[in-house]
């Protein structure tokens, strides 16, 4: 903690710990190679802990994948994700017969509410260069009041994401996307869509931000106020090398929780780094949770547990439990009711 009591530090673990609201962020990147006509790695699998496979071999992961790198079916209950694709695709499919084929700069936005099966796999579509994947995927906590709210999934389109330039007195650049939280005005900001209705950052004075932050080698920039001193921010620095922070000096692969009602100063070091900032008023309630079930209370686990055997939350309706749409598909997000979405521009 430094003097003025603004700012501590700590290194970056696995997965990313995180404040209420949040309950944790994971980062993936890999570098996985070109595609074979199954959209899987044109590589071969050999020592690799199929099913689990996590070690990074060759610098890229199957995860629980078998034939295509991914997240095969699974439950939810209680919770939000949000998943940013920065580089690569996601294949989505779930419970209710939804699919979505997302990424370069897309944001998928799903409350899982009273529970939904989804599968998230990584298709490899480009069969003559490497695929290269980049991602986070955020747990949001879900207040007691929308634990069981219906689920439901909104895209952010990355040709609709805001996204602003903010150069400094000697005119190198900061670049902020704005997946959520207020950005002040600025051009197309109303462009993007807004948290799905549950979400707890629906509600205004929760004041939850989403941000993704790129600076220039030697660039300096403010990170403003929060709306409301209630807020916590943590401040993820994931890419580059050092920075100051309000003059203490930062290394890479740092988390740093930061005081919500007062300006912070970053002054990047010699090369470009990336930071993505987590913010939000605490929903300040129990938590109880076991795997992919977040609830208030143990006996609220119980019953997600005995409803997910009863129910499977509306079954599964695809062929297997890993599926990836066709080779030629763009990316499009078909809703549960039918409603079938296509980004602004796609190419």
């Amino acid at each position: 903690m430094t003097s003025e009591c603004k700012i501590k530090v700590s290194k970056l673990g696995f997965p990313w710990a995180t404040l209420d609201p949040f309950l944790f962020c994971v980062y993936h990147e890999d570098a996985y190679p070109k595609g074979n006509a199954a959209l899987g790695p044109d590589a071969s699998l050999g020592g690799r802990a199929l099913g689990q496979d996590f070690a990074g071999k060759d610098g890229w992961r199957m995860y629980h994948g078998q034939t295509v790198p991914g997240f095969p079916a699974h439950p939810h209950r209680g919770f939000e994700t949000v998943t940013i694709v920065r580089s690569g695709y996601i294949d989505h499919s779930d419970s209710l017969g939804a699919a979505a084929r997302f990424g370069r700069g897309d944001v998928q936005w799903l409350t899982a509410g009273q529970g939904v099966v989804h599968s998230e796999m990584f298709p490899l579509l480009n069969a003559s260069a490497p695929n290269p994947l980049e991602l986070f995927q955020i747990w949001l906590n879900l207040p007691r009041r929308s634990k069981m709210a219906p689920p439901y999934f909104t895209m952010f389109w990355a040709e609709d994401i805001p996204r602003q330039a903010i150069p400094d007195s000697d005119g190198l650049n900061t670049e902020v996307t704005y997946i959520a939280g207020h950005r002040g005005t600025m051009a197309g900001a109303n462009l993007r869509p807004p948290p799905p209705p549950d979400s707890w950052a629906s509600d205004p004075d929760a004041d939850l931000a989403i941000w993704n932050i790129e600076m220039a080698a030697g660039a300096s920039w403010t990170l403003p106020p929060a709306v409301t001193s209630e807020a916590r921010r943590t401040l993820y620095f994931y890419k580059g090398a050092d920075l100051v922070l309000d003059n203490q000096r930062i290394p890479v692969s740092s988390a740093i929780e930061v005081i919500s009602r007062q300006p912070v100063v970053l002054i990047n070091g010699a090369v470009p780094s990336e930071l993505l900032l987590l913010q939000g008023k605490p929903i300040g309630e129990p938590v109880a949770q076991r795997g992919p079930f977040v609830m208030n209370t143990d006996q609220e686990l119980r019953q997600a547990y005995s409803d997910y055997q009863r129910t499977h939350f509306g079954g599964w309706p695809w062929p297997d439990e890993a599926p990836v749409h066709a080779a030629r598909e763009g990316r499009f997000a078909r809703h549960a009711d039918g409603q079938l979405e296509t980004p602004p521009r796609d190419g």
